[in-house]
C-alpha cells in the first residue's frame, strides 16, 4: 500500500474528496516529522511510537574504491511497533 492507496481508502471511508484526504495525510506526516525534528516522541495507540535517536559517528568503507569515509553523528528516525500491531500481524 502506498500514499495514494491510503488517500483513496480515507476518501471512501469518510466521504471526503481525495484532495481533502491527501491534505489530511500530509498534515499527519508533517506533524510527525516536525515532532521528530524537535526531538519529541510521537505515540499512536495501537500503531506504535515514532522517535528520533542519535547514531554515533563512525568510519565506513566505500565499496567501490575501498577508501575509508568518516560518517558524522546524526539523528535518525526509529519506530517501535505497539503490541496490538504486532499481534495483528502475527495472526
Amino acid at each position: 500500500m502506498n500514499k495514494m492507496a491510503l488517500v483513496e481508502l480515507l476518501a471512501e471511508k469518510h466521504g471526503v474528496t481525495k484532495a481533502d484526504a491527501e491534505r489530511m495525510i500530509d498534515t499527519l506526516i508533517d506533524a510527525v516529522t516536525g515532532s521528530l525534528k524537535k526531538g519529541e516522541e510521537v505515540s499512536i495507540a495501537g500503531l506504535g511510537i515514532f522517535s528520533a535517536k542519535m547514531r554515533a559517528a563512525r568510519t565506513a568503507r566505500n565499496p567501490r574504491t575501498g577508501a575509508s569515509i568518516q560518517v558524522p553523528a546524526m539523528r535518525v528516525p526509529k519506530f517501535r511497533a505497539a503490541k496490538a500491531l504486532k499481534d495483528a500481524v502475527k495472526g
